[in-house]
């Protein structure tokens, strides 16, 4: 009996692996035609001033996609900041939609959450 359910859960196991091959090779097929927002020469470039040496492009494009989402999901944030702050101040335009200014002021705290520091230079302060 126990023999029959560990063949089975082996059985399991390989369907699973299999699975997630093909979701790794549709991924990856994905990755190559997607032209993420930073391109890859500047990823390269700053990977490079690193010491990292990539020789496969996918990996060069995958750490692109992530820098991307990073900057997006810091200036989103930012821009839930700049709503708040703005939420308590009277608003001027009626009907009209409102268009936000990305401020260090927004830029921050949201910088702050990701264990960012900014410091303002002595003269602006």
């Amino acid at each position: 009996m126990a023999a029959n359910s560990d063949t089975k859960e082996s059985g399991a196991n390989r369907v699973d692996e299999q699975a997630q091959e093909v979701e790794l090779s549709d991924f990856l097929g994905q990755l190559e035609e997607y032209t993420p927002t930073i391109p890859d020469a500047v990823t390269g470039y700053y990977l490079n001033r690193a010491g990292f040496e990539a020789t496969d492009p996918r990996i060069v494009r995958l750490i692109s996609l992530a820098a991307q989402k990073f900057v997006s999901d810091i200036a989103n944030d930012a821009l839930q900041h700049c709503k708040m702050r703005a939420a308590g101040q009277p608003s001027k335009q009626k009907g009209k939609e409102k268009r936000y200014t990305l401020t260090m002021e927004d830029l921050t705290p949201s910088l702050t959450e990701y264990g960012i520091t900014v410091k303002k230079p002595p003269y602006f302060t």
